[in-house]
């Protein structure tokens, strides 16, 4: 009789924790866009490169300029297997109210690759640190740290085409953290706490399936399709960080198509 009455207790204390606020899904209508890009790269010494690029993107069915960047960075070859690489890129990107917002990335990457035959396979891991104007703190993270994990294998079908895919994940490791309980009578949270940029998860899901083609010496087009399924947080708080209104994941799948240009000297 006891052990039934502390597990009764337990079970009643710990239903309150039930209630604290998880957040629900939000399904975004799903979309086409377009990517277009240049770079350059100059080979400096043996292994040794320097990049630069720019990229433009029409988001919303073809119908909408929605981004740009330019970037540049390093990248040097320390094994067949093992390479390194550094860089930054400057973004503006075109909110819901069409105002332009900049941010500003930086970015260190490694990646492992092993070769036989006219096969490769490489996996990449990109860190990087994107610093952005945030109106209201407890909603978004002024400087948000990601872990971009990618997996590719690529096959050399000839001198100058290499058809290629891959799946990439995005993790977010200092999103905003709460707390709050979710009274279902008023439909609106209470007991809300700001706990920090502590929040981890994955964000998004990316597949690709490109060609790399060579066109001569110095001249590269890369033509691909690109699948995004996104699951991002979106918080919604008083300006003085007291009361929670409304906690979501924002889901949305877009589809892209695009072409990069590259020229190498």
């Amino acid at each position: 009789m006891r052990k039934r009455i502390s597990i009764l207790c337990v079970l009643l204390t710990a239903t309150p924790l039930l209630s604290l606020a998880q957040g629900t899904d939000n399904d975004m209508e799903s979309e086409m866009g377009a990517r277009v890009s240049l770079s350059a790269d100059k080979r400096i010494s043996k292994g040794f490169h320097w990049t630069i690029d720019g990229e433009a993107r029409l988001g919303d069915n073809f119908s909408d300029f929605g981004r740009y960047q330019f970037g540049t960075g390093l990248t040097y070859k320390i094994t067949p297997w093992l390479k390194v690489g550094a860089g930054y890129i400057f973004m503006e990107d075109k909110n819901s109210s069409d105002e332009w917002k900049p941010r500003h990335r930086a970015y260190g990457d490694v990646t492992f690759s092993y070769k036989t035959g006219p096969w490769r396979f490489a996996v990449k891991e990109r860190l990087q640190l994107t610093h952005r104007d945030v109106n209201n703190p407890y909603q978004k993270t002024p400087n948000l740290l990601a872990l971009k994990s990618r997996f590719k294998v690529s096959y050399k079908a000839s001198p100058a085409l290499t058809p290629y895919g891959y799946i990439e994940l995005r993790n977010v490791f200092n999103d905003p953290a709460c707390s709050a309980t979710w009274n279902t009578s008023s439909q609106t949270y209470s007991d809300y706490s700001f706990l920090g940029y502590t929040d981890t998860y994955v964000n998004r899901l990316r597949g690709s399936l490109g060609l790399d083609w060579k066109l001569d010496q110095h001249n590269a087009l890369d033509l691909f399709v690109m699948a995004d399924y996104c699951r991002d947080k979106n918080i919604d708080t008083n300006a003085k960080g007291t009361k929670l209104k409304s906690l979501t994941y924002d889901r949305t799948f877009k589809g892209w198509l695009g072409i990069g240009y590259t020229f190498s000297f």
